[in-house]
């Protein structure tokens, strides 16, 4: 296993920041990592911490009265400098749990009032999203919305499409679009399960 002996903040961001990690294992090999992270200094690092909390949530949510459509957004993204389709999903304020960071951020993004389905907790557990190169975690949130688009409660930095896609399109989406891993796995379970949330029983 290998051993850490240094960590150096490199950036000083709101959103993310960059560190290097030095270490090395027991094989005598030298690392000089670098790591992206949602902590603002070093004592907030998951290496620091060892703590899994939810940096933020992602929502996997059906709409309409037969619940047989999903709730998607249409993002652009720097990194690819490109549109790509994405569950509705945000960053957990401070004193704020997941489900109410769920709710919130639905709103924020889409317009529309989300309630949270019951779940075992494993389900909704913090994973991590990119571990190579991140130590972001990021709880699941399921449920149903309801209500109307609106984008006026958008931040002037996001450019956001919502999407309220039935099983055509989201075929369509999986094989002509750009689509964030965790949606598509999704996307995967809302096309081929005959209850969307089975997986969940």
């Amino acid at each position: 296993m290998a051993h850490i002996h240094e960590i150096i903040q490199l950036t000083e961001n709101r959103f993310v920041n960059l560190f290097n990690v030095k270490g090395s294992n027991d094989k005598g090999h030298q690392s000089n990592y670098f790591v992206a992270s949602r902590a603002k200094n070093v004592d907030e690092l998951k290496i620091t911490t060892k703590k899994v909390n939810a940096d933020g949530v992602s929502i996997y949510s059906l709409y309409g009265e037969k619940k047989d459509k999903v709730v998607l957004i249409r993002q652009y993204r720097y990194p690819i400098d490109a549109y790509v389709y994405e569950l509705p999903a945000g960053l957990c304020e401070a004193g704020e749990n997941y489900r109410e960071a769920a709710i919130r951020e639905m709103h924020e993004e889409t317009g529309l009032t989300f309630t949270p389905i019951d779940v075992d907790p494993m389900y909704e557990a913090p994973r991590f999203t990119t571990i190579g190169m991140t130590d972001e975690a990021v709880a699941a949130v399921y449920g149903y919305s309801e209500g109307n688009i609106s984008d006026k409660f958008n931040e002037v930095s996001e450019e956001i499409e919502v999407v309220i896609a039935d099983r055509d399109e989201v075929r369509r989406i999986l094989k002509e679009e750009r689509v964030a891993m965790q949606c598509a796995y999704q996307l995967m379970h809302f096309l081929h399960d005959e209850e969307p949330f089975g997986f969940l029983h």
